[in-house]
């Protein structure tokens, strides 16, 4: 005999298929054929973007903008990190750490595809004295997952751009 809990589950997976949900996964169809990546020196979102649409789209990324059929200029990526709480003796407990980028897409002749949108990501990183060098790291692995994050909405903002 089926039990209550195990009824109520297939319920909800049935009401989720109905409803069309699916997870979001990687983006795998780009309107463009011919991609040049713009980023200022020093910014590794540029190869990461690189790297992802290479591997993971039908698109390839070009060296010239001449041969390209739409540019991804990357304005600017800042990394920020301010106090979020304090212990009542005055030591940090909490950090927040904001990843914000701005890109906008444009065609090769740098008309305007797509209006420039800044993607902001935060991230909490509780934080203790006596974990200084762990938390250093934890630091570091959470900027990278907010910009690996920012990767994938870059994509989407150019999946959802209508050529016309």
């Amino acid at each position: 005999m089926i039990t209550l809990r195990a009824l109520l589950s297939i319920l909800l997976v049935l009401n989720l298929a109905a409803c069309g949900f699916k997870l979001r996964g990687q983006v795998s169809e780009l309107p463009f054929e011919r991609i040049y990546i713009r980023a200022p020196a020093g910014m590794t979102i540029g190869s990461d973007l690189e790297r992802v649409i290479t591997t993971h789209t039908q698109a390839r990324v070009v060296k010239k903008i001449e041969k390209s059929d739409a540019v991804v200029q990357i304005v600017h990526a800042i990394r920020e990190k301010r106090i979020l709480s304090l212990s009542e003796g005055g030591r940090v407990r909490e950090f927040e750490l904001i990843y914000r980028v701005a890109a906008r897409l444009l065609d090769s002749h740098n008309t305007e595809l797509a209006p420039l949108q800044e993607i902001r990501l935060t991230r909490i990183l509780p934080y203790l004295d006596a974990q200084e060098l762990a938390k250093a790291a934890e630091e570091e692995m959470l900027y990278k997952d907010m910009q690996k994050d920012a990767v994938q909405q870059i994509l989407r903002q150019i999946t959802a751009v209508t050529l016309g």
